[in-house]
């Protein structure tokens, strides 16, 4: 019955009118397709070359920090090797002032303010604060060539000239050193 229902309506319809519906179901069809395969598809492979950009981008940042985490790790390793040859009994305070003697800056010291702390690590970062005032240039740099010193592990963390405020010839300086001890 339901095979002369289709009968009757296909004779119904005109040549034209059999094209038009023809073309109306095959365009259907074919937004179905876009809509629920092509366009799903594409989505997922936008999707997935943006998580291969984000992973390369990841990748990167690891290799970057794997070459830095070695270079840390060999610094590591030298800062034992020279804690192993620096004196047992090898203090940041004298040593600034055995230097502040030979370079002639002793008298123009202000004040020493020494300082401790321990990192999580296994070193503690031993600080000196320092003020000196009516230093000439050539004393400064005489004295922070003497204090520098690669083989005590001593550096300038952070230093502050200013002129002195009657003599330009002379200047005030506020350095702040840092050496390691081990624990």
């Amino acid at each position: 019955m339901a095979m002369d229902y289709w009968t009757k309506f296909k004779f119904r319809l005109t040549k034209r009118e059999r094209y038009y519906v023809s073309a109306g179901a095959i365009l259907v069809i074919f937004i179905i397709i876009l809509q629920f395969v092509l366009f799903p598809f594409l989505g997922e492979k936008k999707k997935i070359k943006l998580s291969i950009q984000t992973k390369e981008q990841t990748l990167k940042e690891l290799v970057s920090l794997s070459s830095e985490y070695m270079a840390l790790k060999d610094n590591s390793v030298d800062i034992e090797k020279t804690l192993a040859r620096r004196s047992g009994n090898f203090t940041l305070f004298s040593f600034l002032e055995k230097q502040a003697g030979r370079s002639g800056v002793k008298p123009n010291i202000k004040y020493m303010k020494p300082s401790t702390s321990t990192n999580p690590e296994s070193y503690k970062e031993s600080t000196v604060e320092m003020k000196l005032e009516n230093v000439t240039l050539e004393q400064l740099v005489e004295y922070l060539y003497l204090v520098e010193s690669p083989e005590n592990l001593v550096g300038i963390k952070r230093i502050s000239i200013k002129q002195s405020r009657g003599s330009p010839e002379y200047l005030t300086v506020l350095i702040q050193l840092v050496t390691y001890l081990k624990d």
